[in-house]
């Protein structure tokens, strides 16, 4: 009987934590989850994806070689764009990342370097994990025309013009889509997301209070996701 007792507690407490969760969930996913939207590729597509970059100065992105800045007041980077590498700093960790040829980073723990291959690569593959996500939520806008990617024109249900931009490679995790929706000026305000780490599809982000840097490229500073807010603080550029 006692045993039956600890069992008849134990299973009322897993209800009791688990149920709001998965009623909670079941809530969200009616309210926001959406199909993945079909759109139209080519020139409008194209013209539309100019107009955003023209918004926030891609001539002046393409001309900054340094960007430096912290993500959510976690990870640091030093982002030697120009030469492909880049410094990521979390924790007791850093790591001298080369973009083009991960395996040739090198690695610090507690100052010291790193001497272990297996440790090398581990901490190599999360700073690159880092560096694909936290850049992205930085720099994204600039990145439609990248090698791999679809874009595609959206008619929404208020008759807007918005920009379905989907990675077939590369990243972190490629196949991921983005649908861009913008202001009159054609700045992006937000964008909705069809991408593996989230469970719910068409989730929305904003991209808002910009930035405009010493170089003269507009970045982000905060993104809001439901309740929670991505802060981009200590964001410092320089020209080649």
């Amino acid at each position: 009987m006692k045993i039956k007792r600890i069992l008849k507690i134990i299973g009322g407490l897993i209800v009791f934590f688990t149920l709001p969760t998965l009623l909670f969930f079941g809530f969200m996913y009616l309210k926001y989850n959406e199909e993945l939207p079909q759109g139209t590729s080519g020139e409008a597509a194209d013209t539309l994806a100019k107009t955003m970059l023209n918004a926030l100065n891609y001539d002046a992105y393409k001309a900054t070689g340094y960007i430096e800045f912290t993500f959510k007041k976690r990870h640091h980077y030093k982002w030697k764009k120009s030469e492909n590498t880049c410094f990521v700093l979390w924790k007791n960790y850093k790591v001298n990342l080369d973009l083009l040829t991960p395996s040739n980073s090198v690695v610090y723990a507690y100052n010291l370097k790193v001497e272990d291959p297996k440790d090398t690569q581990e901490l190599t593959q999360i700073a690159l994990n880092y560096f694909n996500n936290d850049t992205f939520w930085l720099v994204a806008p600039f990145k439609v025309f990248d090698e791999g990617v679809e874009r595609r024109l959206v008619k929404t249900e208020a008759n807007k013009d918005a920009l379905l931009v989907t990675y077939t490679s590369g990243g972190s995790t490629p196949g991921d889509s983005y649908l861009w929706h913008f202001d009159d000026s054609g700045k992006p305000k937000s964008f909705q997301m069809w991408v593996d780490i989230l469970p719910i599809d068409g989730l929305e982000a904003s991209w808002t209070d910009w930035k405009t840097t010493s170089t003269e490229v507009q970045l982000p500073t905060f993104h809001k996701l439901l309740f929670l807010g991505l802060e981009i603080e200590d964001i410092y550029t320089k020209n080649l």
